[in-house]
């Protein structure tokens, strides 16, 4: 047995969002999202695949958490959908969209599972994006606090973890600036910059919402987190290393921990023209909550090497690896500033992520120093190519092999004086992986699906029985 585990109250979890599970995307009486009318055009997703069905969480929602209660999962992370509450995205409350989470959260207290709800997990509202523009506008941020208050008062007697916006960064740039999620614009920056500091004021206005209604509950957000190493020691490097962090992760992380902006990018982004406008008041309010966060959410998959591109180097803009086809992902970055090319020391997967299990250590206790908040790792896991036998077993060492590299790493982590909460697994049972179709699986629970369909029907894995083993002994059972 290992030397190292977790604390007796350790929240053992695996993660999901609505739109990749659910299916269901127009009944009982559930307005559309930006992703369902994004998906049906040609050429964005992987074999032109739709959550409309998903994985059918939304019938069999009973068959999974039951699945999770067998594993001993102390948490089960999931996102509730803006329009299955509020078909129009504001105004007249679908109540068949209440009942379905009331089902869900009961479902997991009845087994013991602790419920930790994530408010927007992308799937915006359709009606807002076309009234308005979604998050292009500031009216998006009372929009957004009027939806989470509601939850938060409807569900405050059953849910203690919320989690406001799941990797901000994430869905603003490949909405604004590579054009590959909804709304689908091309290198928008100005734009960009302005959509994330409305979602910035949503958060605050929703965390300080939260602080009154639910004052012993616990909140943060989701970032999805990718420390960098600089390429070497030489200077040039270095200092691109530095430009790097305060532009794609301390713009973000400094909001959530401190609410404000880093001073050098700020600077930066004034001198293009493309800095957000912030008034004193909202200032305030950013300040004010993030005096208030109960912890960090991390989305951790990989890490990322930091060289110095020539002004006329590379850009924002390469080929994205969506078919698994693995070295067809290409080198980007920002021109006069920084570029990320490949690590030659670590194996990548198919899809052309870094695996490097250090790197969740690295980020904590960079987190840790820097913020002093506790962590939740909200997610992390393998996207992999699974074949399922036929007597219907699933045998992903690979899986295994990778999640314990992690595990260690997070418990070598807390050993060294990192304050984590929980570790949420991508994901419990396959799903659809937004751009990638079916193919791509990160499940414990092998969903019978492809691109076409399937029966739906679920079978373990051996990751799910390993797994198991690792909750029972509080992670003792894992070895270096």
């Amino acid at each position: 047995m290992g030397t190292l585990k977790m604390p007796e109250n350790f929240l053992w979890g695996s993660a999901s969002a609505a739109y990749q599970i659910e299916g269901a995307y127009d009944e009982d009486g559930k307005g559309l999202s930006n992703w369902d009318e994004f998906v049906r055009i040609p050429g964005k997703t992987f074999k032109e695949t739709t959550g409309d069905v998903a994985v059918d969480h939304y019938h069999r929602y009973q068959e999974d958490i039951a699945l999770m209660a067998e594993m001993g999962l102390k948490t089960y992370r999931f996102s509730i959908s803006w329009p299955r509450i509020f078909p129009a995205g504001k105004g007249e409350v679908n109540q068949a969209g209440v009942d379905f989470y009331e089902k869900v959260i009961d479902e997991c207290l009845k087994y013991g599972i602790e419920p930790m709800v994530t408010l927007y997990h992308w799937d915006l509202p359709l009606a807002l994006q076309e009234e308005y523009g979604g998050w292009e506008s500031p009216r998006i941020i009372d929009d957004f606090v009027r939806y989470a208050t509601f939850l938060f008062n409807h569900f405050k007697d059953k849910v203690t973890y919320w989690i406001t916006l799941n990797e901000q960064n994430i869905f603003t740039n490949q909405g604004w600036v590579t054009a590959t999620h909804p709304p689908g614009k091309f290198n928008d920056e100005k734009t960009f910059y302005q959509v994330n500091h409305h979602a910035f004021l949503a958060h605050a206005k929703t965390v300080l919402a939260f602080k009154n209604i639910i004052p012993e509950g616990k909140i943060g957000a989701s970032f999805a987190y990718g420390p960098s190493y600089a390429l070497d020691c030489d200077p040039i490097n270095a200092m691109a290393k530095v430009d790097y962090d305060n532009l794609r992760n301390f713009w973000w992380l400094d909001m959530y921990g401190y609410g404000r902006y880093p001073k050098n990018a700020y600077r930066y982004l004034e001198k293009k023209g493309v800095a957000p406008e912030i008034s004193e008041e909202e200032s305030t309010i950013l300040e004010e909550a993030a005096k208030k966060i109960d912890f960090m959410g991390v989305n951790y998959y990989q890490t990322s090497v930091v060289e110095y591109n020539p002004i006329n180097g590379v850009t924002p803009f390469g080929e994205v690896n969506t078919t698994g086809k693995k070295g067809s992902e290409q080198v980007t970055g920002e021109p006069g500033v920084y570029k990320n090319p490949k690590n030659p020391y670590l194996k990548t997967t198919d899809w052309d992520w870094t695996i490097d299990p250090m790197g969740l250590r690295y980020a904590c206790k960079e987190i840790t120093s820097r913020y002093q908040l506790p962590i939740i790792i909200s997610e992390n896991g393998l996207g992999a190519f699974d074949t399922k036998t036929e007597d219907n077993k699933i045998h992903d060492d690979y899986r295994i092999a990778y999640l314990k590299a992690h595990i260690y790493e997070l418990m070598k982590a807390v050993d060294e004086g990192c304050d984590v909460w929980g570790y949420c697994t991508w994901s419990f049972t396959d799903l659809l992986s937004w751009l990638n179709g079916y193919q791509k699986r990160y499940g414990f629970v092998y969903v019978d699906r492809d691109e076409i369909g399937g029966s739906l029907d679920r079978f373990k894995k051996d990751s799910f029985y390993w797994y198991q083993e690792v909750i029972r002994t509080s992670g003792e059972s894992i070895e270096e």
